[in-house]
């Protein structure tokens, strides 16, 4: 199975420090009032750019002198608070406290942690000691239960990014990486690679399949034959997003009735035209599939609003519909920070 990854600061933050560059980890510990980004979101900073982004425009442009400014220094970490209106004069008027942190070869260990578990779709509890000018990271498996992680939330404890900074032998856990829902896409022609790059960075885990061997270099396609590819989408697990558009409507139908009659599914959107949508709908009555079975697919796919039948127009169309279905089950995956004592 081809599985793309998400945003993995850990591995670009490793590639730098394998380059010999300085390095720094931006993190939003937390927010109050309107603020673009969510605590626990991370940005990497060196001296010639940065990867991934806290949002706000003029937020973003500070934090990010700021941390190249401490690389300069021999200051390990600083917390910082930002007021965003009367200080960066952005008028969403919140406020966002971020952690800056250098990185050396001592974090190697706990990076290369971060990485392969981002890059496998596992979540991971991030704990970081305060010491005295100091930083000790370690990363564990997310604790079977929220009390385990120890602590209330940062923002109780700490009156979001108004009240007390952490203080020295303080913990910052930080629950992240938290499962993404699966998608299974089958299909490699143009809609399939442009929905292919559109859900690259989002919150699914995306799966991408098709059955000619022709299209294996649009991209990370795994090819695998009908029945496997049936007997796949038969077997999907109950939180899985699945789209089906490929260039056989036999094959889609096929992939249709298989995904029905295993019924584990939270989405099931299949291409197709009002015509297509008729007689597939019919033929799956016909072949004995009840109403409520019909009713769980989704033909056409993407917002009703938008006409284009250019590729990419419809990938935007599909990736904000499955987004929003996403955020109305509340699964959208976020990170998680809370403040404990030793």
């Amino acid at each position: 199975m081809v599985e793309q990854s998400p945003y993995n600061w850990a591995r670009i933050a490793l590639a730098h420090l394998d380059a010999a560059a300085a390095v720094a980890l931006v993190t939003i510990l937390a927010t109050e009032g309107s603020a673009p980004r969510e605590a626990g979101t991370k940005m990497v900073v060196w001296s010639g750019g940065q990867a991934g982004t806290i949002g706000g425009g003029n937020l973003e442009h500070q934090a990010a002198d700021q941390t190249r400014r401490m690389l300069a220094t021999e200051a390990a970490f600083a917390i910082q608070d930002y007021p965003l209106g009367p200080l960066l004069n952005q008028c969403c008027g919140g406020r966002v406290r971020l952690l800056l942190e250098r990185l050396d070869d001592d974090s190697r260990d706990w990076l290369t942690q971060a990485a392969r578990r981002l890059e496998a779709n596992q979540p991971f509890a991030l704990r970081t000691t305060l010491g005295d000018g100091r930083l000790a990271k370690a990363v564990a498996p997310i604790p079977a239960s929220r009390d385990a992680a120890a602590g209330v939330t940062i923002g109780e404890a700490i009156a979001s990014a108004r009240g007390a900074f952490p203080a020295q032998g303080q913990i910052l856990v930080e629950r992240s990486g938290l499962p993404r829902p699966r998608l299974l896409l089958f299909g490699a022609g143009h809609v399939g690679l442009a929905v292919a790059r559109a859900f690259e960075p989002l919150p699914f885990a995306l799966s991408w399949y098709d059955s000619r061997p022709d299209v294996a270099q649009a991209g990370a396609v795994d090819i695998r034959t009908t029945a496997e590819l049936t007997d796949l989408i038969g077997r999907a697990d109950p939180g899985a997003y699945i789209l089906v558009l490929t260039h056989d409507h036999a094959l889609d139908y096929a992939l249709v009735t298989a995904a029905l009659a295993g019924g584990a599914f939270a989405y099931l959107g299949l291409i197709g035209s009002k015509t297509k949508k008729a007689r597939f709908l019919g033929r799956l009555r016909a072949d004995g599939h009840d109403e409520a079975a019909v009713a769980r697919v989704v033909c056409p796919i993407g917002l009703p609003g938008l006409k284009s039948k250019a590729p990419e127009v419809i990938a935007v169309s599909v990736a904000a519909d499955l987004l929003m279905r996403l955020e109305a089950a509340r699964l959208v995956p976020v990170s998680e920070l809370h403040l404990a004592s030793v």
